[in-house]
């Protein structure tokens, strides 16, 4: 249910009734090309699994994820790979890396255009409690400067920078 829910937001998927509508647009029941335009416009998108280019290193992932919108930043995909702990891997494959590594990466590709939603399939669902207290702050820092951040997890301590909590079961809110 949570990554469907992510996906149905991002317009990756089309719920079953309702409709999702970012800023003042409709993203269900679009043409593909407008999905992609408002989820370029709008969202950063870190799924649970498959969030990189198998035939890009890391670097190449987080630029492709730039150029989506015209504007590649060696500069700024350099801060934000040491900023998640990835300093050293930017020439690494996806093969090549751990599954908390792979997170990160995936993070680092959904927060390359610092978009003003972020929609996150447990992020901090490979790495140890070092790690999860480094994304988090990368996540509080984000929601900080006045963005939007969806988490779908199972991690109690995500709890700790949220504003905002809703428990699902069986696909409803039960709670929040």
């Amino acid at each position: 249910g949570k990554s469907t829910l992510l996906a149905c937001l991002a317009g990756l998927d089309e719920p079953d009734g309702g409709s999702v509508i970012v800023g003042s647009e409709p993203i269900t029941r679009r043409p593909e090309v407008e999905k992609t335009r408002l989820r370029s416009k709008y969202f950063g998108v870190m799924l649970q699994k498959e969030n990189l280019f198998a035939h890009l290193t890391v670097s190449e992932n987080v630029k492709a994820a730039q150029a989506v919108n015209g504007a590649v930043d060696t500069a700024t995909a350099t801060a934000l790979l040491k900023q998640i702990g990835l300093d050293g891997r930017h020439d690494a494959l996806p093969a090549q890396l751990s599954g908390g590594e792979k997170a990160r990466a995936g993070l680092a590709v959904a927060l390359s255009r610092s978009p003003k939603i972020l929609l996150l399939d447990e992020p901090t669902g490979e790495v140890d409690a070092e790690t999860e207290n480094l994304i988090l702050a990368v996540l509080d820092t984000h929601r900080s400067a006045g963005r939007s951040i969806v988490v779908a997890t199972h991690n109690a301590g995500v709890a700790r920078i949220a504003t905002r909590i809703l428990a699902m079961r069986d696909g409803r809110i039960v709670y929040g």
